[in-house]
């Protein structure tokens, strides 16, 4: 049988037609249920209140007709076309208040969050009985809360988060103005002075938002089943209540940055739905009572920055294989003792930080079965021993930060499957060896820090796999070799500090123009550091939990963008390219065998810190340095400098800067020549000279006793002195 496909067209009446049409369209709105006219009245009020309204973006140009479903932000009943809601979140408006937003009596929602008003809370609002959420937050408003909002009895939600200007006494009515009232969120203010009885006595509040602010006085107990409690960054003092009215109801408390009190009541451990708990930056005092183990809700548990002290806790919290903590933070305390291995059964762990204890012992090798771990740092303690081989069980980890401890042994060549690792931080312990070569499977590495070891060996090759590397130090340990052509081959290299170490030949003249940073003299003077942090990295691991489960890692790396090859015997002369970058803030060259001319130094538009002291450089000081405004530290001391400085090269704001070179002549203020002075500026420069002093007094106090000591031998061995002295004596 053959199937065919025929098309066809069938007249049809036109007055049928459009009766098929307009009941489509009658359909449709009827589905929509929002094709409808917005009320005359409150149409005029809208366009009035858009009059005041400044809007870059246009993002209320649709505000033209009558049908309500075209007008952005605009909600209206379906039956009587009256305006039920006004949502504008984050539309960069800004501008006044117009007072005819208050003559719409059936506004029930009024969200103004993220724009830029200005002015103080408008009165008026306090007409609009049927609101039930009003938000105003991450605008400008200004002043106080007018107490006319006292009027909103059915309001739920008041959120005034992120007005900097806007503060005062929280209002004493305002945790029983409205018995419907469920959100009060008025942190990032400046609201000062005590909370409210009213609001520790308000039984329908559940979420409560009071911090970052300037409120004081005795942290006291809530008498209501809340579920947020955001007190943090204030200035509450006295001891931790028990929360006895939130035991089944708390998930979130945060009490952080206070000068809250006392010791860790066990009480705590009884909110049983409790996912996050913050006490860090407090006065907490004494040891965590074995007692005190948390549920397996607890999420987070930041405890940082207080005074607690004694063993860490064998078990802090319940855990399972699917839920128990995920962030763990007891640093900066002064808990003693060693690493329990109940942590090692937090097998949902994602962030570890036990930096600035006391800790002692190793580090348990049982730590490789937390798979989860993204975040590693142990640092500022003395645990001792090798780093366990078993860490690569955490083959997610993000962060390992081992610095400041007595580790010894060596780098496990085993590392390389950490192919995540984004900051490798073991500064400052005892660690030996060369750097594996296998170490180049961790391609994401962009801070190194390897400073202050006993590791040696020529630079490896591995290095050059780190492609995203920001920070490299090498400092201080035995490396030797030549310096690699490879080195200013890393795009976004911000700092690299090989100082200290016994690397020989010549500094490359390599392609200098690779790194952005060292290149790009706007970022070098936009990213202001405190001169006080010289070329130390100063980083910060940042952890947001996103979701119930999910931790967000980054870090800021505060940092001088420079080059250090300081003290070591490096020899020949300084490469042009060198000194042509213009982000460079910080280069130290110092220490070392460089000879021949000194490059200009005028395209370093960003330099704050020149040291190329202690060498074998000669010739004339290079040009011009008046423009170069950011420099503050410059040593060109003890060298072979020769010929005469003008004061209009700018050098004269470094007067100690020229000292050891002898054939050098600095022009007076009367225009004569006076010879280098010595050295006022401290620093590194200058460690020698001390050293040196420190050996001068020696030898003189040394040869000064032996002259004492030879010249009575040989009174002694003189008879007619002996005879006097002896008969003095008698």
């Amino acid at each position: 049988m053959e199937h065919k496909w025929v098309s066809g067209f069938c007249p049809c009446n036109p007055l049928k037609l459009r009766a098929l049409l307009l009941i489509f369209v009658v359909l449709v709105c009827s589905n929509l249920s929002q094709c409808f006219d917005i009320y005359p009245q409150d149409k005029d009020s809208v366009l009035l209140f858009r009059s005041l309204v400044q809007d870059p973006s246009q993002s209320l140009s649709s505000w033209v007709g009558s049908n309500c479903t075209n007008w952005t932000g605009i909600t209206c009943e379906n039956q009587t076309g009256r305006v039920v809601s006004v949502n504008l979140t984050n539309m960069n408006l800004s501008g006044q208040i117009h007072p005819s937003l208050c003559k719409l009596p059936f506004l029930e929602h009024l969200v103004l969050s993220e724009n830029n008003f200005t002015s103080p809370i408008p009165l008026c609002f306090g007409s609009l009985r049927s609101l039930k959420t009003l938000h105003l937050d991450h605008n400008r408003f200004q002043g106080t809360v007018p107490d006319t909002l006292m009027k909103l009895r059915q309001l739920k939600e008041l959120v005034l988060n992120g007005n900097n200007d806007l503060g005062g006494l929280i209002p004493w009515w305002v945790g029983n103005f409205s018995a419907q009232l469920e959100k009060l969120d008025i942190g990032f203010n400046s609201f000062h002075g005590e909370i409210p009885e009213s609001v520790l006595y308000s039984k329908s509040l559940k979420y409560l938002d009071l911090g970052n602010n300037n409120l004081s006085g005795i942290l006291s107990d809530f008498h209501q089943s809340l579920v947020f409690l955001n007190l943090g960054s204030n200035q509450f003092s006295g001891t931790l209540p028990c929360f006895s009215a939130c035991v089944q109801s708390l998930r979130v408390l945060n009490l952080a940055n206070n000068s809250v009190v006392g010791g860790m009541p066990t009480c705590i451990a009884s909110l049983q739905g409790l996912n996050h708990l913050n006490l860090s930056f407090n006065h907490l005092t004494y040891e965590i009572s074995p007692r005190l183990v948390f549920s397996e809700k607890l999420l987070v548990l930041d405890l940082s920055n207080n005074e607690l002290s004694g063993p860490l806790p064998s078990k802090i919290a319940e855990t399972t294989d699917k839920s128990g903590l995920v962030l763990l933070d007891l640093s900066h305390n002064s808990f003693s003792g060693e690493i329990p291995l109940k942590i090692t059964e937090l097998k949902s762990l994602q962030a570890l930080f036990l930096s600035y204890n006391l800790l002692v012992g190793e580090i348990p090798a049982r730590i490789g079965n937390l798979t989860y771990l993204q975040v590693i740092d142990l640092s500022h303690n003395s645990l001792s021993g090798s780093i366990p081989l078993n860490i690569v069980g955490c083959f997610q980890l993000l962060a390992l930060i081992l610095n400041n401890n007595n580790l010894s042994g060596e780098i496990q060549p085993e590392l390389d499957a950490l192919d995540s690792l984004k900051i490798l931080d073991i500064s400052n312990n005892k660690i030996s060896g060369e750097i594996p070569l296998t170490l180049a499977g961790c391609k994401s590495l962009e801070i190194v820090d390897f400073s202050s070891n006993s590791l040696s060996g020529t630079l490896s090759d591995a290095i050059t796999k780190w492609s995203n590397l920001r920070y490299l130090s090498l400092a201080q340990n035995e490396f030797n070799g030549n310096l690699p052509g490879w080195l200013f081959t890393f795009l976004a290299i911000r700092m690299m500090d090989f100082s200290g170490n016994k690397f020989s030949g010549f500094i490359p003249d390599a392609n200098f123009n690779m790194s952005k940073n060292f290149n790009n003299g706007e970022l070098g003077k936009m990213q202001r550091v405190p001169f006080g942090t010289t070329h130390g990295a100063d980083t910060k691991v940042l952890i947001v939990v996103t979701a119930s489960t999910e931790l967000s890692f980054n870090y800021v790396l505060s940092s001088m963008v420079g080059i250090d090859f300081s003290n070591n015997v490096l020899d020949g002369e300084i490469p042009g390219g060198l000194f042509a970058l213009r982000g460079l803030q910080y280069l130290n060259l110092s220490r070392n065998f460089l000879r021949g001319r000194v490059p200009d130094v005028e395209k370093m538009w960003s330099l704050r810190a020149l040291d190329i002291s202690h060498n074998s450089l000669s010739g004339q000081i290079p040009g011009n340095i008046s423009s170069l405004q950011d420099l503050t530290r410059l040593d060109l001391s003890y060298n072979c400098f020769s010929g005469f400085v003008t004061r209009q090269q700018g050098y004269w704001r470094f007067p100690g800067a020229f000292a050891g070179n002898p054939d050098l002549c600095l022009e007076s203020s009367d225009g004569g020549c006076d010879p280098a002075s010595l050295p006022v500026v401290p620093g590194k420069a200058f460690e020698g000279e001390e050293v040196e002093g420190r050996i001068s007094v020696w030898v003189f106090c040394l040869s000064a006793f032996l002259s004492f000591y030879f010249t009575g031998v040989a009174l002694f061995c003189s008879p007619r002195a002996r005879n006097y002295i002896l008969q003095t004596k008698a």
